[in-house]
Order: C-alpha cells, then structure tokens, then sequence
C-alpha cells in the first residue's frame, strides 16, 4: 500500500471546457484536462486548440504542441506554458484577461488584446498587440478594465524579466 502523499491530488481526467471569449464573441472553445483548481488558480493542459500552423515570428504553434494554461479567479491574466510534442519548452504566451470563471465544466474566459510572450531561455520579452488593445475602445468604455489591463501586463513584464515566470507558476 503507498504511503499517503503530502500533496493536494489534481481531479482524475476531469475534463473542462476552455471558453476564449472577445469583444463578447466566442474566439475559440476547446477541450481540456483540469489539472487544479485550488480555488483561486485554475491549471489545464490542451493540446494546440486551432486548425494547422500559427507562425507569429518568434514561436511557431503547431499540432502536437501542448499548453499548460494558468488561470486565476482574481488576476488579469492568463499563463500559458507551451511545449512541443517531445516536451520542449517553446516558451510562456500570456494572455491579458478578466479574472477567469469556472462554472458547469466551462472555464469562461475574456481576452482583452494584450499579450506577452516570454521565450524558454528567458532572453526574449515581447509585449504584443498594443495597438489593438488602444482600437478595442476599452479605455473608452470601461477604463476601470482598461487600467487593470494594462497594470496586468506591466507586471507580468515585470516578473518575466526580473525573475522569469516559473516561480509564479509553481
């Protein structure tokens, strides 16, 4: 008989489903295994979600990569591992969000434009998609959201280039 372990247990298999929304549209719905939820941090790992290859540049996403992805209840972002099929680490994508909901297996989610990309070794910190954040009209409408927007993405820039991000995620 194995000894008890010391560590919380993640749920077996339980599958949820990540909801990306923007501009109240659905952007993307895909299938997911719930690793945690401690409450305040929800963690799911997904294969890459969208049809074919998205080459931005700097990463390429493609079948076979996986996404660990970390999403709080009181943040204004969304952490997202990703590796190659073999297990590479590619890198970190975050998403600059409303703090995330999980509600009836669905894990809702509302993208606001900003992201961040942070590579393996840590060298490249790349602030992505301002320009579509200042066309959304958030600050217009919402400014509250735009200014929790914004503070989000200054900090995870922040700890990306003092410290890197896997002490956030342990």
């Amino acid at each position: 008989m194995p000894a008890p372990s010391a560590e919380p247990r993640a749920p077996r298999s339980k599958g949820v489903v990540v909801a990306l929304t923007k501009a109240g549209r659905t952007k993307i719905r895909y299938p997911a295994e719930l690793v945690r939820d401690d409450g305040t941090r929800v963690v799911v790992r997904a294969p890459w979600a969208a049809p074919g290859v998205r080459d931005f540049g700097f990463v390429r996403f493609e079948p076979g990569d996986v996404f660990t992805e970390h999403y709080w209840r009181d943040r204004w972002f969304a952490v997202k591992e990703v590796r190659t099929a073999g297990g590479e680490l590619k890198g970190w994508y975050c998403d600059i969000t409303r703090p995330a909901v999980l509600a009836g297996g669905v894990l809702a989610v509302e993208d606001l434009d900003l992201d961040l990309w942070v590579s393996a070794d840590g060298s490249s910190v790349l602030r992505l998609d301002e320009d579509e954040f200042e066309a959304s009209g958030l600050a217009a409408h919402d400014p509250a959201a735009a200014g929790a927007a914004a503070a989000a993405l200054d900090e995870l820039e922040r700890l990306a280039r003092a410290e890197g991000l896997t002490a956030l995620l342990a």
